[in-house]
């Protein structure tokens, strides 16, 4: 997924970019440098465009770009001025498109003032071609093998059809200190996929009567530190990411990671924080959000949040080979990560707290992901209402393309689908449920983001209709 991404890079003459002719201009120029140097991937090419910038910046995060996307084809040029040109590219990894506009100064050396690429929706005048099911499985295939062969990829895949896999496919290690190959059956970890199980978790008690998503944090955690917290953060904003309550990663998470076992470990240490804005009024992804609601599930369930989902959730869906597993204990067929965002791959042991939190981090397989999702459509988790409640889009969640209570919602193209994407150091996963065909496509990877997302975003672009 391309986020936004402003870097500053210079002047390096080159031709036109494949099939689309770059007009002759500073603005032109100097974008087709940085095309040329940011595909190339090349460390001198990137260092000495850099220069261009009017605030020259390290490359190293436009290396790591240039890995995470595969580099960039130039689909259309959609404005030109001499000293400003918009663009329409795609990665060259995956289906993703992006627009971006790059401005230069009018007198020499035409420094670069601004660049910065958006990743926006497929126009619809580059609309994939629909493929019938045998075309797709053919076409995932080659996909996963150019992956394996690049080392992009490395993990698992199922797609299914009416609760029937239709595809599967293993590919890479893991574990690559013992040459242990990935099965259908390995355990990753799942990264944020597991705010659909709080998500749920939650639904289950409020259908129980026993919390409303009204509720405010300081009703189920009276002792809440941040009163400001405690009487505006409902459970819905915490659900649904409108609280304002903020993200957990960062230097207090990594000189604490030994130390957060459960949700009250994270209180203990985030819990003294206001809300980054008034509750309910904008949308902004929230980790911490996800790990005050498993709190509160804790509260109103009088259960641990871990020994809840197991019970309520893996139990109930049949999985069978997913928990929370602590990173110190030896558990067989677990997936090691492997980062390689500061450097060669390297085991992601350290970045990983005790174990996961009600925001993500505990361990599922392809076949549990089947499971789990024919036991939420099948309302063996929730009833018909709550079902629907938790996986459509609420209020204020345009922003994130549509969000539910834990679910990510989707209905580009008129295509409906949910799930959640997970991703990490060493880290990536995704599962996509589509109601209305009967697919479901379940991606889980031992790799950076967004390696599995990538692939099971090329899956979902190509389902039969």
């Amino acid at each position: 997924m391309i986020q936004r991404f402003v870097c500053s890079l210079v002047l390096f003459a080159v031709a036109s970019t494949a099939q689309v002719q770059v007009p002759d201009t500073p603005a032109g120029k100097s974008f087709s440098a940085w095309l040329d140097a940011f595909n190339s991937g090349d460390r001198a090419k990137l260092e000495a465009v850099a220069r261009q910038f009017q605030e020259p910046r390290p490359v190293e995060g436009m290396l790591g770009f240039r890995n995470t996307t595969g580099g960039f084809d130039l689909k259309k040029i959609t404005a030109s001025t001499p000293t400003s040109v918009s663009v329409l590219v795609q990665e060259r990894s995956g289906d993703q498109m992006a627009e971006g506009t790059m401005e230069v100064t009018a007198e020499p050396p035409h420094k670069i003032t601004r660049w910065g690429l958006r990743a926006i929706p497929r126009p619809k005048e580059y609309a994939l071609p629909s493929m019938t099911e045998a075309e797709l499985l053919k076409a995932v295939k080659q996909y996963l093998d150019e992956g394996a062969a690049k080392g992009s990829f490395s993990g698992s895949v199922l797609i299914a059809k009416n609760g029937k896999p239709v595809f599967t496919d293993a590919r890479g290690l893991a574990d690559r200190e013992a040459k242990l190959p990935n099965r259908l059956d390995t355990k990753y970890n799942l990264g944020s996929m597991n705010k659909m199980f709080t998500g749920i978790a939650a639904a289950q008690l409020a259908q129980q009567g026993k919390l409303k998503f009204t509720d405010t944090v300081g009703k189920h955690i009276p002792d809440y530190p941040n009163a400001e917290v405690a009487s505006k953060v409902t459970i819905q904003h915490l659900l649904t990411h409108t609280g304002g309550t903020g993200d957990i990663f960062g230097p207090e998470f990594n000189a604490n990671v030994e130390k957060l076992k459960d949700p009250q470990d994270y209180i203990a240490l985030y819990g003294k924080r206001a809300p980054a804005f008034e509750p309910g009024s904008r949308w902004a992804y929230s980790n911490y959000g996800m790990v005050l609601a498993g709190a509160i599930v804790e509260r109103a369930s009088g259960m641990s949040y871990y020994d809840y989902i197991r019970a309520n959730i893996y139990q109930r869906a049949g999985m069978k080979n997913s928990d929370s597993y602590w990173k110190n204990e030896d558990t067989p067929n677990l997936a090691k990560g492997y980062t390689g965002r500061e450097g060669p791959l390297r085991y992601n042991y350290d970045s990983r707290p005790m174990r996961g939190s009600p925001a993500g981090g505990g361990y599922s397989t392809c076949e549990d992901l089947l499971s789990f999702a024919a036991a939420l459509t099948g309302h063996k988790l929730l009833d018909a209402a709550h079902t629907k409640l938790v996986t459509t889009a609420q209020p204020g969640t345009e922003n994130s393309g549509g969000y539910g209570y834990g679910f990510g919602v989707d209905e580009e193209g008129g295509v409906r689908s949910f799930g959640h994407s997970g991703g990490a150091p060493g880290i990536t996963a995704g599962l996509k449920i589509f109601p209305d065909s009967g697919y479901v496509v379940v991606v889980m990877g031992n790799l950076d983001p967004p390696a599995a997302t990538r692939v099971s975003d090329f899956i979902a672009a190509r389902l039969p209709r």
